[in-house]
């Protein structure tokens, strides 16, 4: 049935028992369908692939015949480029949304990285992201979204009232919108990165190191403690600059004291990377002297409190160490920028430096590329004093 569709007759049209549809005169494919109930909606059918397809437009009144029939056009102009609109409606619709991008982030993704790192990300995103754009589909995003998104976090205005402002924390979850987007491209959820280029925040990098003094007061605060497991894990920290949580996780087979070696396996770094690094005598001395107190068949070097677990956290016993050496604003990450600082005042290259801390970035060492005017300076000095001239005794002929 045909005829040329207006608002008039669209809405003369009588249902019958089984739907029915009325085509347009003017669009070829166009029309009206009629339900018993006599609800209105115009429709379009095409073929596409020897396939026939009816895609709905939209309900009258809510559509006007004249806009429907644009829209039709519209379509039609796709088809014959050889789109099928309504696949690619379909597809939409079934696209995931954020929430579920994120589901799919965490255990694909995240699940293969360090656990304080795979926590860290899981919280920003179902803390800072979820609440904010879980129902809404990953291919709707745009960049102006993430901006928006990522300003409210850096000014604390997201979510509860009152949230300190975390710019630093925006910029990381910056860098984690980007992976996932990233692997959204790959997962063909999207053809495009929303987060490519985000705005980052300034950032002061934060390089504490601690003095002569300082360190003295810390390792007197520590021979004092009666908590010798979490001291002694701290002292390693010192001697050896590893992460905190490579220290707590460190087991007796990764150890060759005679050879003065720590074989850290990929799954326990933070570069996900196996990492051999050699240890001083004065840390190998500390295990082996630690090694007495273990229980023979333990395999941590610093077992926790849960049977078959190591040592958990020292949070608590750090707030009390550092209060007792009056080291208020240092972080147990501070020892392993004190231990790279120390490195570097004793002549060691940033290659070298880079290697021992496990960096896989030449630019993160380069941060401690200052500390060689020390040593530079005291060459200099060194050389100019050899150079010198030497002062001699000269005769005034005047008097002689």
């Amino acid at each position: 049935m045909k005829a040329h569709l207006t608002e008039r007759n669209v809405k003369g049209l009588q249902p019958k028992q089984k739907n029915i549809i009325v085509y347009d005169e003017e669009v070829v494919g166009f029309g009206v369908r009629i339900t018993s109930g006599g609800t209105r909606a115009f429709i379009l059918t095409y073929r596409i692939e020897a396939r026939e397809r009816r895609l709905t437009i939209g309900a009258w009144p809510d559509w006007s015949v004249t806009a429907a029939r644009e829209e039709a056009k519209r379509l039609k102009r796709e088809i014959d480029q050889g789109r099928d609109p309504m696949a690619e409606r379909d597809e939409a619709r079934e696209s995931p949304n954020v929430r579920q991008l994120i589901d799919r982030y965490l255990e694909e993704h995240a699940s293969k990285l360090a656990k304080r790192n795979r926590d860290d990300q899981a919280s920003m995103l179902r803390k800072l992201v979820e609440p904010a754009w879980g129902p809404r589909k990953a291919a709707e995003i745009q960049p102006d979204d993430v901006d928006r998104l990522l300003c409210q976090i850096a000014g604390g205005t997201l979510g509860k009232r009152g949230r300190k402002p975390t710019p630093v924390r925006a910029n990381r979850v910056g860098e984690i919108l980007r992976k996932m987007f990233n692997l959204a491209i790959r997962w063909r959820i999207r053809t495009d990165n929303p987060a490519a280029g985000f705005a980052r925040n300034a950032e002061a990098p934060r390089d504490r190191y601690l003095s002569t003094d300082e360190i003295g007061r810390l390792s007197a605060a520590l021979d004092a403690h009666p908590n010798r497991r979490a001291a002694d894990a701290v002292r390693l920290i010192l001697l050896t600059g590893a992460r905190r949580g490579e220290v707590l996780g460190a087991r007796w087979d990764q150890f060759d004291l005679d050879a003065a070696v720590w074989i850290k396996p990929a799954a326990t770094t933070k570069q996900r990377r196996l990492h051999r690094a050699p240890i001083s005598a004065s840390a190998a001395a500390l295990l082996r002297t630690i090694r007495l107190r273990v229980p023979k068949d333990c395999e941590w070097v610093f077992p926790g409190d849960a049977e078959g677990k190591p040592l958990q956290d020292i949070k608590r016993f750090w707030e009390d160490v550092r209060t007792k050496a009056e080291l208020p604003a240092v972080r147990t990450h501070d020892l392993r920028h004190t231990f790279a600082s120390l490195l570097v005042s004793g002549g060691m290259t940033l290659p070298m430096i880079g290697k021992l801390l496990g960096h896989t970035q030449v630019q993160t060492t380069q941060r401690y590329a200052h500390l060689l005017d020390d040593p530079l300076r005291a060459g200099l000095e060194q050389v100019g004093d050899m150079l010198r001239a030497k002062p001699r005794l000269v005769q005034n002929v005047a008097t002689a």
